[in-house]
């Protein structure tokens, strides 16, 4: 994974249940970020994930 917000525009967030919130990783595509997010949501915790756009409003 690389920072290069360029190359990597698809940015994976995690909310906890105390409503912090984390960036888990960097995609080059949106599809390869929700995979990612997808496959995190079906641990069953009470994370939230989602995925953005670098540089798009964060999601309430």
């Amino acid at each position: 994974m690389t920072d290069n917000g360029a190359d990597l525009p698809w940015l994976v967030i995690r909310q906890d249940d105390n409503g912090n919130r984390y960036r888990v990783g960097r995609y080059a595509t949106q599809g390869e970020a929700q995979k990612v997010a997808d496959k995190l949501d079906t641990h069953g915790h009470k994370q939230l994930y989602w995925v953005e756009r670098a540089g798009a409003r964060a999601r309430p």
